[in-house]
């Protein structure tokens, strides 16, 4: 699944206040689909259509990023 797909299942997300927009080039192809939340810069990466209602309910609603979709090349972990 691609890109339009993923754009797709946010769009069909109805009764949440939240505004969707396709995006051109974000250099980050090779870790596609990519959805980037803003204003906070959360980039999710792989996501797959059934991957929407997750991000929706968990991030959007409840406000906690989905760790194991977090895009490692932007949310770098460290260990100490």
């Amino acid at each position: 699944m691609g890109s339009a797909e993923v754009l797709a299942a946010f769009e069909a997300v109805e009764g949440i206040d939240f505004k969707v927009e396709a995006a051109g080039c974000q250099g980050q192809c090779s870790s596609g689909p990519t959805v980037r939340i803003v204003p906070e810069e959360t980039w999710y990466c792989r996501v797959k259509p059934s991957d929407v209602p997750l991000i929706v309910e968990q991030h959007l609603v409840g406000g906690k990023p989905i760790e194991a979709k977090l895009n490692p090349r932007i949310h770098m972990r460290f260990i100490i």
